[in-house]
């Protein structure tokens, strides 16, 4: 355990830098806006590129596939780079893509603009908990991540029902602003670690961590089958009209947020309690889903708790991921993404393909069966230290 704290203080601040960690939230905000926006254009881009449904979902397939490898790669390919030019680099990709996707006359131009995506996201989330933690000292750590993931609890508020209206635009203004504000604000951070393909496997190696690798591969899956397919499942088993949707979404992220808000607390009082009951109870939601699916107002009360369910999940993980490799942050966050991805990526093209086969209901039935699976390997096979 001591340990465990020489390694963070080694690498912490004297001061905090509070500009430069708001000025990250301003980009995760742009990065997850780009992300889930599928969730609430599918449909509608569906139709505009003249694919089916379970096609356009295949756009998260390879956002998730292209930051699985980024997220692996990244450190030992930026080694010798200055970590505040690597992820304004990031921001720069997420731009770009923002404009492809929103401008896409072809399935291959969007899915274009989305491999660029997954280059942004899986580096940024590799580096996210190594960072933070050369911005603020140790004890401001938790603090400077409840600010990351708050933006990722906005983004998700704003990207699905605003996403509906608005598209792949939405994302754009937020994501120039971060990369003039990273620009003004983000110190020089020079790199500490080895970041070599072989600390990789040192890390996986060490106890634990492959148990926690493979839950969060379940959670992730669970998760991202029933959100790409969400909008289908309203449309078709809870015959909702697009108003309906709109407000469904927004009950959704307004609940993430207040998960993600309480989320230090409920970690604080048992990490290893809360990691295995939140996908838990994601799976009943699920299950309750297939079940009542057809009754839109409570569809609406059921995906709003999982939204809440939902904003414990990241960063539960990064806690654990903070208090469990915090000498090699940058290299067990590359193995997190490379985690979470594979998990995207076999949701979304899994959901597809079980889509077009049996419907929504048969994907959230499967998501529902991954969550509960996901608990019992919390259990059994994931080691917590005290944060």
């Amino acid at each position: 355990m001591n340990a465990c704290v020489e390694a963070r203080e080694a690498v912490a601040p004297a001061k905090p830098a509070w500009r430069a960690v708001y000025s990250l939230g301003l980009g995760v905000f742009g990065l997850i806006t780009a992300e889930f926006l599928p969730a609430s254009l599918l449909t509608p881009m569906a139709v505009s590129l003249g694919v089916s449904e379970g096609m356009a979902g295949q756009a998260v397939t390879a956002t998730a596939l292209v930051a699985l490898v980024t997220g692996l790669l990244i450190t030992p390919a930026t080694r010798k780079i200055d970590r505040r030019w690597v992820l304004m680099f990031f921001s720069v990709l997420q731009i770009i893509s923002s404009l492809l996707v929103a401008f896409a006359p072809t399935l291959h131009v969007l899915l274009m603009g989305r491999l660029l995506l997954g280059v942004a996201i899986g580096g940024f989330w590799a580096m996210s908990t190594a960072t933070t933690m050369r911005l603020v000292p140790a004890d401001k750590v938790p603090k400077a991540l409840a600010v990351i993931f708050s933006s990722v609890s906005i983004a998700t508020v704003v990207a699905a029902p605003l996403g509906s209206y608005l598209g792949s635009l939405i994302c754009i203004l937020p994501s120039m602003l971060a990369l003039l504000w990273q620009i003004w604000v983000l110190p020089s951070m020079k790199p500490e670690s080895s970041g070599s393909l072989g600390t990789l496997f040192r890390v996986l190696r060490r106890p634990g961590m492959i148990g926690g690798m493979l839950a969060t591969i379940l959670i992730f899956s669970g998760h991202f089958a029933f959100f790409t397919y969400l909008r289908p499942f309203l449309e078709t088993v809870g015959q909702a009209n697009v108003e309906t949707i709109s407000l469904i979404l927004l009950g959704f992220g307004l609940a993430n947020f207040v998960g993600t808000s309480i989320a230090g607390h409920l970690l604080a009082r048992n990490l290893r309690l809360t990691l295995a009951l939140v996908p838990f109870g994601m799976g009943i939601l699920a299950l309750m889903m297939v079940a009542f699916g057809h009754l839109a107002m409570l569809d609406g009360l059921l995906v709003a708790l999982w939204g809440f369910a939902f904003g414990l999940v990241p960063v539960g993980w990064s806690t654990w991921l903070a208090t469990t490799v915090p000498d090699e942050a940058e290299s067990a966050g590359g193995l997190l993404v490379a985690s979470i991805q594979l998990a995207i990526s076999a949701g979304a093209a899994g959901g597809g393909v079980v889509f077009d086969l049996n419907g929504a209901s048969g994907v959230f039935a499967g998501s529902g069966f991954l969550l509960v699976t996901a608990m019992v390997i919390v259990f059994m096979g994931v080691k917590v230290k005290a944060a």
